[in-house]
């Protein structure tokens, strides 16, 4: 294997795992050292630090090492970019699983928008975009970052919820009675008009900056 492979591949397994390592059972010893902020610093210095070994790695990889699905794929991974991009937009607002004063009480309330569809939205939309490009079948180093975020996503979105009944007691457990892990997808048409805009502005966007970042036409573009 390309030594730039396994160079991310190891990144990429870091990404994860330090990632669930620091959110859960290193979070409270960690804390009792460094504090919150301290914590948070240290957390932050781990994330940035792995997501730069994951860049310098991925631009040194081979670029398209796979067959390819063909227009086939570039069909469905455009598809699944718009409803990624709906549940990320709609996740930054009114999200009790945000580290944010107030979570108690944002969840004390009846779910709406994407909220109806998942209690984990930004993690979903996460997954989604991974399951866009793995689809593509375009190279091995997209397949390992799409399926390192893939993961982090979906067991991470598990693993919060655990971590935010010890944290957030019955204000958590109530709002996982009122919603799902799993999104009620024909509830999505009805997240909201605004949010729908401004998810298909930024749809459009990334599709035309894809061309410059990636040198690769994608999204409704590579057909225009």
């Amino acid at each position: 294997m390309d030594q730039a492979l396994i160079s991310l591949l190891a990144a990429s397994l870091a990404f994860v795992g330090t990632h669930f390592a620091l959110s859960h059972p290193l979070r409270r010893p960690l804390v009792g050292m460094l504090g919150e902020t301290g914590f948070m610093f240290a957390y932050s210095l781990v994330a940035a630090a792995c997501m730069a070994w994951m860049y310098f790695a991925f631009a040194a990889a081979p670029t398209a090492d796979l067959g390819g699905s063909g227009d086939i794929g570039w069909i469905a991974a455009t598809v699944l970019t718009l409803p990624a991009l709906v549940l990320f937009v709609g996740s930054l607002i009114g999200n009790p699983a945000l580290p944010a004063p107030g979570a108690e009480k944002l969840a004390a309330r009846e779910p709406a928008g994407v909220f109806a569809v998942t209690r984990h939205p930004m993690m979903w939309g996460f997954a989604l975009w991974a399951i866009s490009h793995i689809v593509l079948f375009w190279s091995w180093r997209t397949m390992f970052v799409a399926g390192a975020i893939l993961s982090l996503a979906l067991v991470g979105a598990r693993m919060q919820d655990r971590k935010k009944e010890a944290l957030m007691g019955p204000a958590w457990t109530e709002w996982e009675a009122k919603t799902s892990y799993w999104p009620r997808w024909g509830r999505l048409p009805g997240a909201g008009v605004i949010l729908w805009a401004i998810a298909i502005a930024a749809w459009l966007g990334i599709s035309y900056w894809h061309m410059s970042a990636a040198g690769i036409p994608a999204g409704v573009l590579r057909w225009l």
